[in-house]
């Protein structure tokens, strides 16, 4: 690990440093910091600076799931955990961008009710891929689609893998018909923190996150007694280039940019890894999540992505959640642990299910407990 930096300063670092972020782009996320610290102490956080697991009976039935952008980095692995546990999570409902072949591959396999496609272009291609599956599903497209598999009436959560503010309103949608959320897509409380934050609590929803960091987090809260924590510490692996010269910077390519030396992530989160944009989002969201103030929300470049994230306790101990260069189990564990027994287990999970766990965890907290 190397030194650290108050959200502030990230953000600062961010608009003086990174040449290959646009102006526009950086006015934009100041823009959305400002509000968000216009907003601080007015919006109730997902989880109020310490997380208390609800109480969750064990049900004898599969956990009905819908999945949205399930061809991105994030619905193959929820659906891969999804496969796995036929026991605990059903798929009913999907929707996807533009990819119709794999798409077509995940309605062979999982047989949902509803499959929702963005490009309307492709709807005729779904239909041949799909033909002989029975029963058919219903194929809606657009962003119409996309809230109707994020609400629909068979479900009781949803996973928010939609990259940008697209997921924003589906995720309102899944909220108003009392869906659980999944909380993949960062942007839903970047730019609609204020509003998605009282609606969730207004409807008793629960938001887990499925993210790496704010996962890690979550998990390393839990049992922390009120008043207890005293900061979130969040690890960035530092992008693509944390060790190139600042004098090298303008000699950038497209594909130095968007390829990761630890992930393998989609193009524009690995953008915003390699300019930093994506932890000066990363920052507000932990802010709404955990109701934690900016000022005590510090990152630290740690290349290794060892450390997912730590908290520092009133007391000055450090608690850090670890585990290797998988990412996926953060979204393990939002599926697993709205069953109210994550108290009770360990965190050692094996290492080669280190990549989709909390992602798992974030999915059985709605209904079935980690494993």
């Amino acid at each position: 690990m190397a030194s650290h930096m108050t959200a502030n300063r990230a953000l600062q670092r961010q608009r003086s440093s990174c040449p290959l972020q646009s102006r526009r782009n950086v006015q934009r996320c100041s823009r959305l910091h400002v509000v968000a610290q216009q907003a601080a102490g007015s919006v109730p956080p997902a989880w109020n600076k310490r997380v208390v697991v609800p109480e969750v009976q064990p049900r004898d039935t599969p956990k009905p799931f819908s999945v949205l952008g399930s061809t991105g980095s994030i619905g193959t692995q929820t659906l891969d955990i999804i496969a796995e546990h036929p026991d605990k999570f059903s798929l009913e409902a999907l929707s996807a961008g533009s990819n119709v072949e794999l798409l077509a591959q995940q309605v062979r396999q999982f047989k949902p009710k509803l499959v929702a496609i963005r490009d309307a272009s492709k709807v005729q291609q779904l239909q041949e891929l799909i033909k002989d599956v029975s029963p058919q599903p219903e194929i809606l497209i657009g962003d119409e689609g996309a809230v109707e598999v994020a609400r629909h009436p068979d479900i009781e959560a949803v996973v928010t893998g939609i990259v940008g503010c697209a997921g924003l309103l589906p995720t309102v949608a899944a909220i108003k018909a009392g869906k659980d959320i999944c909380l993949a897509n960062k942007e839903t409380l970047i730019a609609g923190g204020p509003f998605v934050l009282p609606l969730a609590q207004q409807h008793n929803v629960r938001i887990l996150p499925a993210d790496s960091e704010h996962s890690a987090i979550f998990q390393v809260m839990q049992g922390l007694p009120e008043g207890g924590l005293r900061r979130i510490i969040l690890t960035a692996s530092g992008g693509a280039f944390r060790d190139w010269p600042v004098e090298k910077l303008s000699e950038v390519t497209v594909e130095q940019a968007i390829t990761h030396p630890n992930w393998s992530m989609g193009k524009k989160i690995t953008i915003d890894s390699a300019t930093l944009m994506n932890k000066g989002l990363e920052v507000i969201e932990a802010h709404y999540l955990y109701g934690v103030d900016y000022d005590n929300i510090e990152i630290v470049i740690h290349p290794q992505s060892i450390v997912h994230s730590m908290i520092e306790t009133a007391d000055s101990s450090v608690l850090a959640q670890v585990r290797g260069l998988r990412q996926g189990k953060a979204c393990s564990m939002a599926c697993h642990c709205h069953d109210g027994q994550l108290n009770n287990i360990s965190w050692a999970i094996k290492q080669e299910l280190m990549h989709t766990h909390a992602l798992h965890c974030a999915c059985g907290c709605f209904g079935h407990p980690c494993d």
